[in-house]
């Protein structure tokens, strides 16, 4: 064989093996990447300075509680009585929380926390009217409603 055929034979091997050591382990095995935006977790901050989790990681949070969204709902509505308007699982204060928004016949909201683990009421905020309607208009700056 020529030198010239060795040659480039060899670089093409070295020029293939460079450019493996530095592909991403889903090209290698196939896999289609996602664009980076989808790729990254939406995370905002919440009312109380908290993380709001993305569908991803609802699912991720959901494989945790040992209660379901309906069970920790009926153990709320008995501590506040009322209407629930919101419920979400959320990891608040390093627990992990079903938190509910119930309005109750007063007209104000009550924000019940039931731990996803136990089943016990973690906390239990009322909102006056002026929280209320302060909360409304920080929702609808981050375009929440």
């Amino acid at each position: 064989m020529s030198k010239k055929f060795l040659l480039a034979i060899f670089m093409s091997a070295l020029l293939t093996g460079a450019g493996l050591a530095f592909a991403k382990p889903a090209v290698l095995a196939g896999q289609k990447q996602k664009p980076k935006a989808a790729r990254e977790e939406k995370v905002e901050k919440g009312e109380h300075g908290e993380k709001e989790e993305s569908a991803e990681q609802q699912a991720k949070l959901a494989s945790q509680a040992r209660i379901t969204k309906a069970q920790a709902q009926e153990i709320a509505l008995r501590r506040a009585p009322g209407t629930v308007e919101s419920g979400e699982l959320e990891r608040e204060h390093g627990k992990l929380v079903y938190s509910f928004d119930i309005r109750n016949s007063k007209g104000t909201i009550d924000e019940v926390q039931v731990s996803a683990i136990t089943g016990k009421i973690a906390r239990v905020e009322h909102e006056t009217k002026a929280q209320e309607e302060a909360e409304k208009k920080q929702d609808e700056k981050k375009g929440k409603h």
